[in-house]
C-alpha cells in the first residue's frame, strides 16, 4: 500500500480526498496535518495529527502527499515534498503562477516523481456524457458549448477562499473546473472575453464570472452567479444535428457529503430525473447519464506511482487551464478579446 499523508483538513480534503484513501485498498493513511487538530483526532483518532506541515513532511513516512492547502502555499508545499522524494497530489488549481508549475513540472521530472493536479471533476456522470456524446458523434459537428456552475450564496462568507489573498474567488475555485474541462474537449482556444468580477455587496474577491472562450469554428461559455437558486442549467451542447441540455449538478459531491462511502454503486449513479435531454428535427429524447466516479483519479493514481500507467491528469494540463485563468483576469480588467497564444511554461 501507498503511505499516504494529507496537508490541510477543511472541506477538500473531508469530502473529495480522505474518503477514497481511507476506502482503497492501494493506499495506507499514515499522517494529517492541519491547524485544528483536536477535529482531526475526533474523525480520524488512529491517524498521527500534526500541527508542522515540515515535521509531518519528515516524520510520517509518507510515500505520497496530498495537499488540500489554500492555493496559495500550493507551490511552497509541493516543492518541499517533492525534494523530500515524495509523490504529490495537488487540489486544483495546482498553482498561482506558471513560472511556479514549469518550475515544479521541472522538479518531479528529475526527481522522477508523479506531480499530479487534482481535476476529479473529469470523472463528473454528466462530464463523460458529454464526452460520449461528441466521440460518437450524436450532435454532428460542435459549434456551441455552455458551462454553468451558478450557486445561491448571496452573502460573502468567511473562508479563505472568499478572503483576498493570491488564487481566490470562484473563478479560480470553480473556473478551475470547468477550463479544464473545455481544454479535456476542445483542446486551447484562440483568444479569450472574460468579465471576472466581485458582485455581491461586501465581497473583495471574484463572485460572479461571464468567460468566453473563441474557437476557429465554436464558442464556449463558462459561467458562474452566486444568485442562482433552483434548478440550474449545467451543460448546453450545441452540434449540426442538435442540441444538449443537462441542468442539476453531478451527485457525487452531496452524496460524499451525506457520508455514502466511495465502493457504494449509488455514489455516482445519477437518478433517471436528473437526465439530460437531446433535442433534434426528431423527438426529444432522453440521454441516460454515464456512471462517474471519482475514485478513477485514485485507482490511475496508484498505478502511475507503482509504474504501471499514466498519471491521471498531467501537469501541463493544469498550467495550460492556469493560462486561460490568468488571461480571463487580464481580460476583465482590460476590457478586451486577449490571444491565447503559444506559451512555453
Amino acid at each position: 500500500m501507498i503511505k499516504t499523508a494529507v496537508i490541510g483538513y477543511g472541506q477538500s480534503a473531508s469530502i473529495f480526498h480522505l474518503p477514497f484513501i481511507d476506502a482503497l485498498p492501494d493506499f495506507e493513511l499514515v499522517a494529517i496535518s492541519s491547524s485544528k487538530p483536536e477535529r482531526v483526532a475526533r474523525d480520524w483518532p488512529e491517524i498521527k495529527v500534526y500541527t508542522r506541515v515540515d515535521e509531518m513532511l519528515v516524520q510520517s513516512g509518507a510515500e505520497l502527499v496530498v495537499i488540500t492547502a489554500p492555493n496559495e502555499v500550493h507551490y511552497q508545499l509541493g516543492r518541499q515534498a517533492l525534494e523530500l522524494g515524495m509523490h504529490v497530489v495537488m487540489e486544483k488549481p495546482m498553482v498561482t503562477q506558471l513560472n511556479q508549475g514549469a518550475e515544479l513540472m521541472q522538479l518531479a521530472a528529475e526527481k522522477e516523481l508523479c506531480l499530479i493536479p487534482f481535476h476529479n471533476r473529469r470523472w463528473d456522470s454528466d462530464f463523460l456524457t458529454i464526452k460520449k456524446l461528441i466521440a460518437e458523434a450524436r450532435l454532428g459537428t460542435i459549434h456551441g458549448f455552455e458551462s454553468h456552475f451558478d450557486r445561491f450564496r448571496p452573502t460573502p462568507g468567511q473562508r479563505w477562499r472568499e478572503r483576498p489573498g493570491e488564487g481566490v474567488g470562484s473563478w479560480f475555485d470553480l473556473g478551475a473546473h470547468l477550463v479544464d474541462q473545455v481544454l479535456v474537449l476542445f483542446g486551447k482556444p484562440l483568444a479569450v472575453t472574460g468579465r471576472c468580477l466581485a458582485m455581491r455587496p461586501g465581497s473583495r474577491v471574484t463572485d460572479y464570472f461571464h468567460v468566453q472562450l473563441h474557437y476557429s469554428d465554436k464558442e464556449v461559455l463558462l459561467h458562474s452567479s452566486p444568485y442562482h437558486p433552483g434548478p440550474t442549467l449545467r451543460f448546453k451542447l450545441q452540434g449540426e444535428l442538435g442540441c444538449y441540455i443537462k441542468r442539476g449538478f453531478d451527485p457525487q459531491e452531496e452524496r460524499l457529503r451525506d457520508g455514502i462511502v466511495p465502493d457504494s454503486p449509488f455514489l455516482a449513479k445519477e437518478a433517471e430525473t436528473d437526465y439530460g435531454m437531446l433535442y433534434s428535427d426528431d423527438e426529444p429524447a432522453v440521454i441516460p447519464s454515464a456512471i462517474g466516479g471519482y475514485r478513477y483519479f485514485y485507482e490511475a493514481t496508484a498505478r502511475a506511482i507503482r509504474g504501471e500507467g499514466a498519471v491521471p491528469v498531467a501537469i501541463q494540463d493544469a498550467l495550460d487551464g492556469l493560462n486561460i485563468i490568468k488571461l480571463a483576469i487580464q481580460s476583465s480588467e482590460q476590457g478586451k478579446t486577449l490571444p491565447v497564444g503559444t506559451t512555453t511554461y
